[in-house]
């Protein structure tokens, strides 16, 4: 298998991770994308940009909160084109760094886009405007998600944004309308609001982060109706028209009182969703299926139903998450690298990077319900941590859904600073198949948040440490 010809089409987090293992386990490589170097939408237009505009907000946050503490700064100044240059820099110095690990790795890495003779081979038109024909032993497609379009909503105007168009920093609009309340609205939403905007959200359903745990969410909630003008629940947008210098959006739903059903905005951010970009020319030459919703089918070892093509990432279903994508590429070559491997995650850790962060992995309570399984929910609160009181973000809460029967853990859900970096413990617990004894007794460094996961598991014994809880049963 170390002489095969491979191409990977998309070169995001999952293409290039495939590429990359590919090429250490002696195969020949082709990568291929549009842009100039891998990355993908997550390093140039996604994750990586959005967290490094975070980080900002999270800065301008931390300035303001300081007060509490006694301390004063004056308001920030800011240099929206320097704030936009290190933005880019970050995803230069990222991007450039992987294009340096292809030509390490060997790896042929074409600038261009591809589409298909037949199951084997490829037609690349190149960025230099040539093009070539190659053919593979196997070819992975890796081509990834673009913003989900509402046909309604469709104006010709550079004051209607998608997530790409925000992340772009243009200018500090005076009023935003994030239309959905998913993570991407309430990331950028935050990013703009800390920048001095005011941000209107608008979800069609009953709470902020639809698939969330409520419980989960509550606390970022609260904090966000602080920083936004408005989150309008319940409520849809009729229509969106420019008028003059903004866009005029009109509202429908209980939740909005008549006198606001017409509002006027800067500009409107559009995030709700995401789609596959599974519409490659010549997929129909391969027996590749591709169903209604438009993501391509495929088995545990993420192999198609043509035996010579492979998927991996977005464009083969949810969670649409850049770490997924990874650890499916890997799998992908490892299966055809003829090892005995499949994709059967038990946790695919989700992280929203709000202030606070939520971040959950394994089974939730809303799955749970629906599912009507029976579940013991333990929970720690923050305002019982002392790491939580010395930073002043008490809001947290840490919670582990574990199974009655066996005190298997089965779900990991967290709210709080730096939730993101907490819930890999919670991955390792569900994969690991670890007992809430097991988290009980692993000793924690304190102060720190981490104990909260720890604490967690007493909780459920009926002896934190931190809070007095009867015990279970």
């Amino acid at each position: 298998m170390a002489n095969l010809r491979i191409a990977v089409v998309g070169a995001g987090p999952g293409g290039y991770a495939a590429a990359f293992l590919a090429a250490d386990l002696g195969m020949n490589v082709t990568l291929i994308d549009p842009e100039a170097n891998p990355g993908g939408v997550c390093l140039y237009r996604g994750c990586i940009p959005s967290k490094a505009l975070l980080h900002v907000a999270k800065l301008i946050g931390e300035s303001q909160q300081s007060k509490n503490w006694g301390i004063e700064f004056a308001s920030p100044k800011i240099d929206l084109a320097r704030l936009r240059g290190w933005k880019e820099s970050v995803v230069k110095k990222l991007t450039g760094g992987l294009g340096q690990l292809s030509k390490q790795r060997h790896v042929e890495y074409i600038q261009g886009c591809a589409a298909f003779e037949n199951s084997t081979t490829l037609r690349i038109s190149k960025a230099d405007a040539t093009e070539t024909v190659l053919s593979f032993d196997r070819i992975i497609l890796a081509t990834g998600s673009r913003p989900a379009i509402i046909p309604a909503f469709k104006l010709d105007s550079p004051r209607l944004m998608d997530s790409t168009g925000a992340l772009n920093l243009e200018d500090i609009p005076g009023s935003l309308l994030v239309v959905g309340g998913g993570y991407i609205g309430l990331e950028l939403g935050s990013v703009y609001a800390a920048l001095g905007t005011r941000v209107t959200v608008v979800e069609m359903l009953p709470g902020l982060l639809p698939g969330a745990d409520r419980d989960l969410v509550l606390p970022l909630h609260k904090r966000l109706e602080k920083m936004f003008a408005a989150i309008l629940l319940n409520t849809t947008v009729a229509s969106l028209k420019e008028d003059g210098a903004g866009i005029r959006a009109t509202f429908e739903g209980a939740a909005v009182p008549e006198k606001d059903r017409e509002q006027f905005f800067d500009r409107v951010l559009v995030s709700v969703g995401r789609k596959p970009n599974s519409d490659i020319s010549g997929l129909d030459k391969t027996q590749v299926h591709v169903n209604p919703r438009g993501f391509v089918e495929v088995n545990k070892q993420l192999q198609t139903a043509d035996p010579s093509v492979y998927a991996i990432g977005d464009v083969v279903g949810e969670p649409m998450l850049a770490h997924k994508a990874s650890h499916e590429g890997r799998t992908a070559v490892e299966a055809i690298a003829g090892h005995k491997v499949a994709f059967q995650p038990s946790a695919i850790p989700a992280v929203v990077f709000t202030d606070p962060e939520v971040a959950w992995c394994g089974l939730t309570e809303i799955q749970a319900e629906k599912e009507n399984r029976e579940i013991k929910v333990a929970k720690f609160p923050w305002a019982a941590s002392g790491r939580a009181i010395t930073i002043d973000r008490p809001e947290g809460m840490t919670k582990l859904l574990i199974d009655p029967q066996t005190e298997r853990v089965l779900g990991v859900g967290i709210v709080g600073a730096g939730a993101g970096e907490l819930i890999a413990e919670g991955v390792l617990a569900i994969e690991m198949a670890a007992l809430a004894s097991d988290v009980a007794m692993t000793i924690h460094p304190h102060p720190t948040l981490s104990e909260t996961v720890m604490e967690s598991a007493e909780v459920f014994f009926g002896s934190s440490t931190h809070v007095f809880r009867p015990k279970h049963g």
